[in-house]
């Protein structure tokens, strides 16, 4: 009987225990709940973990894989790495029969961290019950798109702005203080160190675990140097640290366990609008945008811009446009697509009014944040719901003009100078310039964000070349002329080793025209139309003597027949470009066989193929009366010249390569010779048709 009471006992208290236990995880799991929905998602993720170990994967099986979903949550808003694993633990608990909405997400960490063909199958699985869902139809597109697009190239040059960076922190959202370019203002959670050489802690955040962010600024020196780093002037106080922690009171100035960072300002720089948060009675409640003017060098307190009526709504990211009368800004305000949106706001007097949220063609059900707007007038920002790397990419949005009453978008990515695996967000440019600055965790194991600077060079169109003689020597006397259908007209003399190179404008279409004195002329048209680079155009001239015959390299027969064949066209018509451009000659078009055969056959034959060769050449719109064809037969064979030399040594210079040498030499060599004589030539017989 006491065995059996003890037994009892042991098995009410086990029962106990586990109703407690459930209990208390149950409370957790609301508790994280509480603090996922204000945005808290380092402190949910926390105690969602804990809440995974503590259930059981057979009797608690939905209850598992909605926690272990949240957790994964958590980690993906806070571009954690763990929260694949979340998701897939998930999965292995079927919450994808809770909500298929796993599969989209998962898909979105995946491709964070550059998994595409696994982020691809996870879009198609959301795809098959949401086949309309353009972010799913956006990530599947560029994961199969991916290897296409790692191969492009950009004009711009980016690497990373070390002197704004700190190791094991991050930094972002550059921003240039007004239109000049030589102060700037970025967010950053870097330790500040202190007397002793100390270093000042501050609270972490429930957002993301991180040590607070907070505004700093940096000039330039005399020497066009970054230095002198330091917290923004004026908005953080020296009140005693520990009285600041217990301060749950509305002001903004001198708050230390508040976070501000992501500004803008107007265009003389005294006026800046930037993201607010400090939490009230130890609970984030979102971010703000706030409002301060600098006077006496030091910025003023702070004061909060009023965008909704709603007070509990969070707004951050704000961007001025150049007039400083439009505001764009983030938030995941009731009204927009999803996810954090991107709205805008009109300045009327000392109120933002019409207040609403950018078009589709913008925002989509993920996030839209970091906009910023061009002196031009475009658009930036950054989003993970349009075709991109993977997370945050950087876009560029400008306005259809094309489509009347209706505001209709077109975006770019920024492509892969800018883009890649993890987030790419917070772009600015200094002025009107394309030069500037953007922030990434690109190529950190952690996951910090860094600073990176870009340019973008001067796009350069150069036409250089040599101008040379037939036999490939350099004419140092050659002249060149260049037209363009913009008015230039130039001349310029070549180097004494025939190169020449002269710099070319964008959309213009050219002639150039090399002379040199007892030489033909050499004409070349081309255009810079439709250019997206720098480009170098290679044009070399060769300038035939008008002195003596030149030699047609690429003249064919078929043997014993006269009709020019299909591969002797190219030849020929170099032939009609020459004589198109020299109007003013006329030439004779001469045909030569070797020494096999009877004479008169041979007379006869190169007699055809002159006549063959010019009757092309009138076809092709030469006139008749510039044309002399004379056949030659093997009446006059090669007089050998340094250049023929130089490929066939044993053939002294002088030597013609008539009947008497060539049986001199071995077979071999002997039909060498003939190959040599058979050939096409041209000499200028006058250089004055039509000139009177």
């Amino acid at each position: 009987m006491k065995i059996r009471r003890n037994i009892l006992f042991l098995c009410a208290l086990s029962l106990l225990v586990c109703a407690i236990s459930g209990c208390s995880v149950q409370k957790k799991i609301k508790r994280a709940d509480k603090k996922f929905a204000i945005g808290e998602y380092y402190n949910a993720a926390d105690i969602y973990k804990q809440c995974y170990g503590q259930l059981s994967s057979k009797k608690d099986r939905a209850l598992k894989g909605y926690v272990a979903y949240r957790q994964g949550e958590c980690y993906r808003l806070i571009n954690n790495p763990r929260a694949v694993n979340a998701y897939q633990n998930a999965l292995r608990n079927k919450y994808y029969l809770q909500d298929s909405t796993i599969f989209l997400n998962c898909g979105l960490a995946l491709q964070y961290q550059g998994k595409y063909k696994d982020a691809a199958k996870s879009y198609e699985l959301y795809l098959e019950s949401h086949p309309d869902n353009y972010v799913a139809q956006a990530g599947k597109y560029a994961c199969n798109k991916i290897d296409e697009w790692k191969r492009q190239t950009s004009r711009y040059k980016v690497s990373e702005a070390k002197e704004f960076n700190q190791k094991r922190t991050s930094s972002f959202a550059p921003m240039f203080i007004g239109e000049n370019d030589d102060a700037l203002m970025f967010t950053s959670n870097r330790q500040e160190k202190q007397k002793g050489g100390t270093k000042k802690l501050k609270r972490p955040s429930n957002v993301t675990g991180q040590q607070l962010f907070q505004l700093y600024q940096a000039r330039k020196n005399a020497a066009g140097q970054w230095e002198d780093i330091e917290l923004a002037e004026g908005l953080y106080g020296d009140q005693d640290e520990e009285k600041q922690e217990n301060d749950s009171t509305g002001g903004a100035k001198g708050s230390a366990n508040a976070e501000m960072g992501v500004c803008t300002f107007s265009r003389d720089g005294r006026s800046m609008l930037f993201t607010y948060s400090k939490p009230v009675n130890g609970q984030d409640l979102g971010a703000k945008i706030y409002m301060s003017e600098r006077a006496s060098g030091e910025w003023g307190e702070p004061q909060e811009v009023k965008l909704f009526a709603d007070s509990t709504i969070t707004v951050g990211h704000p961007a001025l446009n150049s007039t400083g009368d439009t505001l764009y800004f983030s938030s995941d305000a009731p009204g927009g697509i999803g996810g954090k949106d991107i709205w805008m706001a009109e300045l009327d007097g000392d109120q933002w009014v019409n207040v609403h949220p950018l078009s589709s063609g913008i925002n989509t059900a993920a996030d839209e944040m970091y906009p910023f707007v061009h002196a031009d007038g475009s658009l930036y920002f950054a989003s993970n719901g349009h075709p991109g790397y993977g997370g945050l990419d950087i876009y560029k949005a400008n306005r259809d003009t094309t489509v009347k009453d209706s505001v209709v978008w077109i975006l770019f990515n920024m492509g892969p100078a800018f883009n890649g695996v993890g987030d790419d967000f917070g772009i600015t440019f200094a002025g009107n310039s394309q030069d500037g600055f953007f922030s990434s965790n690109k190529g950190d194991k952690k996951g910090f964000d860094r600073i990176f600077r870009f340019t973008l060079p001067e796009m350069e169109f150069i036409a250089e070349g040599v101008v040379s003689d037939e036999e490939g020597n350099p004419i140092s006397d050659a002249k060149l002329r260049i037209v363009g259908s913009d008015g230039t007209n130039s001349k310029l003399n070549a180097r004494r080793d025939g190169s020449y190179k002269i710099k070319l404008k964008k959309d213009v279409k050219y002639v150039m025209l090399a002379t040199a004195r007892g030489h033909l002329n050499a004409k070349e048209q081309w255009n810079t139309f439709d250019l997206k680079d720098s480009k170098t155009y290679t044009m070399n001239f060769t300038l035939n003597p008008i002195s003596r015959p030149v030699k047609m390299e690429n003249i064919f027969y078929e043997f014993g027949k006269w009709e020019v064949t299909k591969s002797s066209e190219g030849e020929l018509e170099q032939l009609v470009k020459l004589l198109n451009d020299n109007p003013n000659i006329t030439i004779e078009l001469s045909a030569h066989t070797d020494l096999v055969g009877n004479e008169q056959f041979n007379l006869e034959l190169s007699q055809k193929r002159a006549q063959s060769c010019c009757d092309y050449l009138i076809k092709h719109g030469i006139e008749k009366e510039r044309l002399t064809p004379v056949g030659y037969g093997k009446t006059k064979p090669v007089i050998c010249d340094k250049a023929l030399n130089k490929r066939y040594s044993w053939i002294p210079i002088e030597q013609a390569l008539d009947e008497t040498f060539i049986l001199s030499l071995p077979a071999d060599k002997q039909e060498i010779c003939n190959q040599i004589n058979r050939r096409t030539e041209f000499k200028v017989l006058k250089t004055t048709y039509k000139l009177y």
